[in-house]
């Protein structure tokens, strides 16, 4: 199957749109026609690692269109409109326990660009091997082959082209609020970072009935769009009292890694609160033990959900306009994709979506 991709072949390069041939789907496989591919900070994040292997296909909240299934494919048809998510392996004992972000082969089978066989799943013009299944299913390109377990089939009068952040970033936000913190009507919460996840953080924590929600950004305008999207304060990251400004609240949730403010949300705690991280990179975090007495500090991974469920939720959240994720999103052209990664890096885009076929 011949496709175009958003290629990186060197970590410290810009990506390069390019044709590559894509592997048949196999067992358990589908063909994806991709309609839209939302920018996570982990592609960008992990993009410059140069373990990974290259040539790569990055791109982990695809949306599209099945055009084929391998054989033993039953939940999905051609047709059929889905989300790609994270890949899990169905049988180890996270998986069926409804843990499966937790599952034994999350790293091999989301992290590391390559088939859970070890192929690459692609191949450039000259022959040579493209890593093209992060996060089993690299879709920053006009196809990708997912696995079934990746697959979440949506109604297809929605706007499928907006749909995959659902699938990573908007899931781990509110997924870690609903599910992993369990915010409660009332609670207070600190939100660490007014990016895509921080902010889907904020609309899952006003859905809750929480009764404060901080949001904290070095970003004036996303300290705005926090309020619009149901902060009741939102402060500069950059206040050398933020703590005291904060208060203590019941919950905090840190999208940075930056240790400092990791640091400041378990401080911000009141005794019995909890503390989310899920931003990742950032460095060691180095406290004291009394600084977590009575409190709880978990790292979260795509918010603790499973996403045949969750997905929907969050689409009918949508539907009734109280989970507004399309107020975050700014589309591009598969070939603007280094433009989409620079607009994500200074803060002018919340949630670059890429449309291949634009």
């Amino acid at each position: 199957m011949r496709a175009q991709a958003a290629v990186l072949r060197d970590p410290g390069k810009p990506f390069t749109v390019e044709d590559v041939s894509l592997a048949a789907p196999g067992p358990g496989e589908a063909l994806v026609r991709v309609a839209g591919a939302g920018m996570c900070h982990t592609d960008v994040l992990f993009r410059g690692l140069a373990e990974l292997p290259m040539p790569m296909v990055f791109g982990h909240e695809g949306s599209g269109v099945v055009e084929a299934v391998g054989p033993g494919v039953t939940r999905v048809a051609p047709g059929d409109h889905v989300v790609m998510s994270y890949d899990s392996c169905g049988w180890c004992g996270r998986c069926v326990t409804g843990a499966a972000s937790y599952c034994d082969e999350f790293m091999a089978r989301n992290l590391s660009g390559v088939r859970a066989d070890g192929s690459a799943g692609a191949t450039g013009n000259g022959g040579e091997p493209v890593a093209a299944r992060w996060f089993g299913q690299s879709s920053f390109a006009t196809h990708a082959v997912a696995t079934e377990r990746n697959l979440v089939t949506v109604d297809r009068s929605l706007p499928l082209e907006l749909l995959g952040p659902l699938g990573c970033g908007l899931q781990t936000g509110a997924g870690s609020v609903f599910i992993a913190l369990k915010v409660r009507p009332a609670d207070a919460i600190a939100v660490f970072g007014a990016g895509a996840v921080g902010l889907a953080a904020v609309m899952a924590a006003k859905v809750a009935g929480a009764g404060e929600i901080v949001a904290v950004d070095l970003h004036a305008s996303r300290r705005e769009l926090a309020l619009e999207l149901g902060a009741t304060r939102a402060l500069d990251g950059a206040d050398p009292a933020l703590a005291d400004a904060i208060g203590e609240v019941d919950h905090s949730f840190d999208t940075t890694g930056v240790p400092e403010v990791i640091r400041t949300a378990i401080a911000v705690l009141r005794p019995g609160g909890s503390c989310g991280l899920v931003g990742a990179g950032g460095g060691e975090v180095t406290l004291r033990p009394a600084a977590l007495a009575g409190r709880t500090v978990r790292f979260i991974l795509e918010g603790d959900a499973v996403p045949q469920q969750f997905i929907p939720m969050l689409i009918g959240l949508w539907r009734q306009g109280r989970f507004p994720f399309d107020r975050l999103i700014r589309t591009y052209p598969l070939g603007g994709i280094n433009d989409a990664e620079r607009d994500s890096a200074s803060g002018a885009t919340v949630k670059p979506v890429l449309l291949p076929a634009s």
